[in-house]
């Protein structure tokens, strides 16, 4: 019986070593990682009215970990600084992000909406978040590249 035991219990062991794990930051529907703003869309009448490309060194980055949402942007063009960093959670196609400490330009917005909500489509390597006026009408979108 013990033989039986311990052959089972390595059996489970092997098994458990060599099951492949899964890899959730790269799963559809899971925004664990690093992401670059690639370009945005302007919106008219609920249809994509224009694509805004970064433009001369214009850079910005996402960290969504654990529940927590970093974010940084770089416009050599601004001198202020951007940056924010709170919690976020994705419910029924929507994600929200709850600002908690930004920079100065950014606390002053945080001041009036700290909470923002997005539309939120998503592939496997990147993902919209789409801005939703108060009519319910589209009016911004952010599209993100996953960072390899």
């Amino acid at each position: 019986m013990k033989t039986f035991v311990l052959i089972l219990f390595g059996m489970c062991s092997l098994l458990a070593l060599t099951q492949e794990k899964k890899d959730t930051a790269t799963e559809p529907n899971n925004l664990e990682g690093v992401w670059e703003l690639k370009h945005q869309y302007l919106y008219e009448d609920n249809q994509i009215s224009d694509t805004v490309l970064n433009q001369n060194g214009y850079r910005q980055v996402k960290i969504y970990s654990k529940g927590k949402v970093m974010w940084t942007r770089f416009d050599p063009k601004d001198d202020n600084e951007w940056f924010g960093y709170g919690t976020y959670s994705i419910k029924d196609g929507i994600l929200e992000e709850h600002l908690e400490y930004a920079s100065g330009p950014m606390m002053k917005i945080i001041d009036t909406m700290q909470v923002f909500k997005f539309e939120l489509i998503m592939s496997k390597n990147s993902y919209q978040q789409i801005n939703i006026d108060e009519e319910g009408h589209y009016s911004l979108a952010e599209n993100y590249q996953r960072v390899n």
